[in-house]
């Protein structure tokens, strides 16, 4: 999978030195990598994109329980089977104890991942601005843990989102 993202991350870099407008969305980079030949779809791409949509849904199918909590209905956990690595879902409400804490095992270690990708991001930035003042990032989530949740308490769970 590597070297299919390396092939991907040059089409962004051939967008960018072909001198195409930055910044630019993810739509705007493919139809112009599909336009200039950098990309043809074949029939397993179809498949592949229908999974990832069916993922995204379950990832966003929420459910409202008895105490007014709402929480995501389907977790993946990656798991073994017959020799291949393989993201199995469960629904929250039937799924049996090893898959959900191996799901939310592993969703933590992406939430660390995430967390030290961006202090690394951060310092980046600040290290190659010194004139200016550094961007501070907070990394102990305890006060916003608990202020969604009063808001969620309080009928307002909409929060900040941020769409990649």
């Amino acid at each position: 999978m590597s070297n299919y993202n390396e092939v991907l991350q040059g089409i962004w870099k051939k967008y960018t030195d072909a001198g195409m407008p930055m910044p630019a969305s993810k739509n705007e980079v493919a139809m112009w990598a599909y336009e200039q030949g950098l990309w043809q779809p074949k029939p397993t791409d179809f498949i592949a994109k229908f999974a990832d949509e069916l993922a995204r849904a379950a990832r966003e199918e929420y459910r409202t329980d008895a105490k007014g909590r709402r929480y995501r209905a389907r977790h993946p956990a990656k798991m073994l089977r017959n020799g291949e690595s393989l993201y199995l879902w469960d629904d929250i409400d039937i799924a049996d104890r090893e898959h959900m804490q191996r799901a939310f095992s592993q969703r933590r270690k992406q939430i660390v991942g995430d967390c030290c990708q961006l202090k690394t991001d951060v310092d980046h930035y600040n290290d190659n601005r010194p004139e200016e003042e550094p961007i501070q990032m907070v990394m102990d989530f305890t006060d916003d843990v608990a202020e969604r949740e009063a808001m969620a308490h309080m009928g307002d769970d909409e929060g900040e989102e941020v769409a990649a």
